[in-house]
């Protein structure tokens, strides 16, 4: 991908104090920023909110290890639905390529956990120590009661709000309404407060002090994303040809009459930048397509009396040959993403099948081992099976328990068994076969089946039936 040129007189702008490498991005307003908050809500909004949110008596999303259960809302699921879980992965790999394909890396800028909670994290600091000159100048600063107090009170808020975090993240596992008391009396069990403080440092350490390094050097998507560009993603680009020369002018003064182009060169977009690139040097890969940039540009714009735009989002193709913005969308829907889509749509599509046609009821059929086979009264013989039943209904269930095979073949003992709410039960089974067909048949091994079926709601009939062997012994 060709990088559009750059000036000969460009002059580098220091981001950061003397003497420490620490960022400090400049705040901006505009539209992306709008959007950039209204997904850190978003997402903070369903991290935070969901743990607290009640369903049938119950946390609305709870993974219970300990009873190896997972409950999403109405849905009960065990271990044996990993299946589910390797087909979620799946949908979000293809929408991670999909939009990828189609806009480059909007998710980093706009959604990325690393992203969200730099945005908080830099909101507190703003709080505490002012805008980027600011905090440029306590950076700078000998230290004194002012920069302790300061700098004390932004550690503490950034310290709370990681508990904070790591807390709600342990909230999905253990009953949040349960473990924030015990978090208050320091009485979480030894894994609780290991990953209370394990989440809780991380989200402290990445957005709070590594920041715009984690973009750089630790997230493997930035350092894939190429294989997933091509010349008509959608990416942010400086036009060029609009904008050089770029170059200072006096307030008023047309650039065109001084053969300058639209960039005054006020590095506005490089300090409003989170990892610290110019984009005027062209697609980098630590661009996490913030649009912060856009934002500053056009608001430079509107004050020199340009047309915004100058920094926008377009493809490489569209800088160069012009392009509209309906030309840009058309060339968005090439083979590439339509094929994305399409396995995207599909995997959706099965996963939610998958979903509403998942049985209530699961049944394993496992052989005593112990005990293959034994004669018992009037020379009938005898297996023993274990019936592992899984109620994955909130409700208690009463099932009834039958065998089909050769004739004579019965099912010994009660042949009813009930399920409370999510309730798995092993019931042991024991099936004869009367001594007339036993001796008949000895030495063989008879396929018999096992049938499950719901008695208590005749609205919703379910039976399930799995397959399982008799043995004679000879």
């Amino acid at each position: 991908m060709s990088l559009p040129p750059t000036s000969p007189n460009r002059r580098v702008i220091p981001l950061v104090a003397a003497g420490t490498p620490r960022l400090h991005p400049r705040a901006v307003q505009g539209l992306f920023n709008r959007w950039r908050w209204i997904m850190v809500w978003l997402t903070q909004l369903v991290f935070y909110g969901l743990p607290w949110l009640a369903w049938n008596g119950r946390q609305a999303v709870l993974f219970d290890l300990e009873a190896r259960r997972f409950y999403l809302f109405g849905l009960v699921l065990y271990p044996q639905d990993f299946i589910y879980l390797a087909l979620l992965l799946v949908i979000c790999a293809l929408g991670l390529f999909f939009v990828t394909a189609v806009a480059g890396r909007v998710w980093c800028g706009f959604a990325c956990p690393q992203s969200v909670y730099t945005a908080l994290f830099l909101r507190i600091e703003r709080l505490f120590e002012g805008e980027r000159s600011a905090r440029l100048r306590l950076d700078a600063s000998p230290w004194n009661g002012t920069k302790i107090g300061r700098r004390g009170g932004k550690q503490l808020a950034w310290i709370a709000l990681a508990l904070w975090t790591g807390l709600s993240f342990v909230g999905y596992f253990t009953p949040i309404r349960q473990l924030l008391p015990l978090a208050l009396q320091l009485g979480t069990g030894p894994w609780e407060t290991f990953w209370i403080g394990f989440y809780g440092l991380a989200t402290y350490g990445n957005a709070g002090f590594l920041r715009e390094q984690v973009c750089k050097h630790m997230c493997p998507y930035g350092r894939f994303q190429s294989v997933m560009f091509d010349r008509d993603t959608l990416i942010i680009g400086y036009d060029a040809a609009r904008g050089e020369p770029r170059g200072a002018r006096p307030r008023g003064a047309a650039g065109k009459s001084q053969g300058l182009g639209d960039c005054i060169d006020c590095t506005l977009c490089v300090q409003v930048c989170p990892t610290g690139i110019d984009i005027r040097d062209g697609l980098q890969s630590n661009c996490i397509g913030c649009a912060a940039c856009i934002d500053a540009c056009d608001q430079v714009m509107d004050k020199t009396g340009r047309p915004r735009g100058l920094i926008r989002y377009a493809s490489s193709n569209g800088l160069e040959q012009g392009w509209s913005r309906h030309q840009l969308i058309r060339r968005a829907l090439r083979p590439r993403v339509l094929v994305y889509g399409a396995l995207l749509a599909a995997a959706g599509l099965a996963f939610v099948l998958s979903l509403a046609q998942r049985t209530p009821l699961r049944v394993d059929v496992i052989r005593d081992r112990g005990v293959l086979a034994r004669a018992v009264e009037q020379g009938a013989v005898e297996n023993v099976y274990r019936l592992h039943l899984m109620n994955a209904e909130e409700s208690p269930r009463r099932y009834r328990l039958s065998v089909s095979g050769p004739a004579g073949l019965s099912l010994q003992g009660a042949s009813e068994v009930e399920l409370g709410s999510a309730e798995e039960r092993s019931v042991v089974a024991a099936v004869r076969l009367g001594g007339e067909q036993a001796a008949r048949l000895a030495g063989q091994t008879l396929p018999i089946r096992f049938s499950v079926e719901r008695v208590d709601d005749t609205r919703a009939p379910l039976r399930i039936s799995e397959p399982s062997t008799f043995l004679l012994p000879r």
